[in-house]
């Protein structure tokens, strides 16, 4: 089991731009593969996007592609949503999650592919 822990959400305007991290503690972190999920009031929760163990391969959902930059650091546990040009719909609570992947180069877009999660961070864009 990894340990993970978002930091970086908060209040910005439309337009703005947040850093998202996740930091993982607990295991090797350099053989998992790693997603931020977010959940929006009265929806489910979503995927929107994805990094490989390796950092080589990275995937999007449709609507933040573009916008969104998903990173990871393996010297420091830690991987990155970059989010820029945000609007009123990415207000959700942002979750990290992780798994661990024999395959350097997969990344993983479904929740029930991850067993590893963090506790959430508010992002709130206002219009």
């Amino acid at each position: 089991q990894v340990q993970l822990v978002e930091s970086g959400g908060g209040l910005v305007q439309a337009g703005g731009s947040l850093r998202l991290s996740c930091a993982a503690s607990g295991r090797t972190f350099d053989r998992y593969a790693m997603g931020w999920f977010r959940q929006a009031p009265g929806k489910e929760r979503e995927f929107v996007a994805a990094i490989s163990w390796s950092g080589g391969n990275t995937f999007y959902t449709d609507s933040v592609k573009g916008r969104f930059t998903i990173s990871r650091d393996i010297g420091k546990d830690t991987v990155y949503l970059q989010m820029n040009s945000l609007n009123p719909e990415d207000t959700a609570v942002y979750y990290c999650a992780a798994r661990r992947s024999y395959y350097s180069d997969r990344y993983f877009d479904s929740a029930s592919e991850y067993d590893n999660w963090g506790q959430g961070t508010q992002v709130t864009v206002s219009s």
